[in-house]
């Protein structure tokens, strides 16, 4: 019911996480980031306490393989999780269990990995791939983007997906993107990437409100700085 895309940046050391579901809130249980350290989707029948737990040991020092087979050693009830992690150096791994959903796959470069299950053919986590790495010079956030889009045109899932989340870190401890489109009956894919056209233009800026308020922009807003 989910498929998914967690990149590294080479230019610039950020993670990103880009997922949709046909269930609500796909991001929430699905998506986790943290700057220096990596990035892990926990999908299928998710266990949102691998995501943490995964970056915990990434964090120690152990790549996204290391790492993926601690979970999978040490994890309860494996057989029903898909994972797909990427560490700091750009290390990826993936792992599909044996109570994973309907049509399912995983695919994996450079800096990224693409997962999905309930899929309509096994070759769109790769096409979401060659996607991603056809476009280094972009955004994190456009390449992500793009992936998803490469997703739905190869087919997507087997039915409609109404949930989409964003997911980026930089520099700070913090999420620099957070965008998450929790159900619609429309296009979710679409939709995030309108708030993520938005958002793009003042990333940056709330970054700096945070470190150096008196040198952040004003947005001209009632009330604002």
């Amino acid at each position: 019911m989910t498929f998914s895309i967690s990149g590294r940046c080479e230019r610039t050391g950020m993670f990103g996480i880009a997922v949709s579901s046909s269930s609500p809130s796909v991001a929430a249980r699905c998506a986790h980031v943290r700057a220096g350290v990596g990035a892990v989707s926990t999908q299928n029948v998710t266990d949102p306490r691998l995501g943490p737990k995964g970056l915990d040991l990434m964090a120690t020092g152990l790549s996204a393989e290391a790492a993926l087979a601690r979970l999978v050693a040490e994890a309860p009830n494996i057989e029903y999780r898909q994972l797909a992690l990427v560490d700091a150096a750009g290390g990826t791994a993936s792992y599909s269990g044996a109570k994973t959903l309907g049509t399912h796959a995983t695919a994996r470069g450079n800096n990224v990995v693409a997962a999905g299950n309930m899929l309509t053919t096994t070759d769109i986590p790769q096409k979401m791939v060659d996607t991603f790495e056809a476009a280094k010079d972009q955004h994190l956030g456009d390449r992500l983007i793009s992936a998803m889009r490469a997703a739905i045109a190869a087919g997507g899932e087997e039915g409609p997906v109404h949930s989409m989340g964003l997911v980026m870190v930089d520099k700070v401890s913090w999420n620099v993107a957070d965008l998450r489109v929790d159900w619609t009956e429309g296009d979710p894919i679409e939709e995030c990437a309108a708030l993520w056209e938005r958002w793009r233009g003042e990333m940056d800026a709330y970054v700096t409100r945070a470190l150096n308020p008196s040198g952040a922009p004003s947005y001209g807003v009632p009330g604002d700085l």
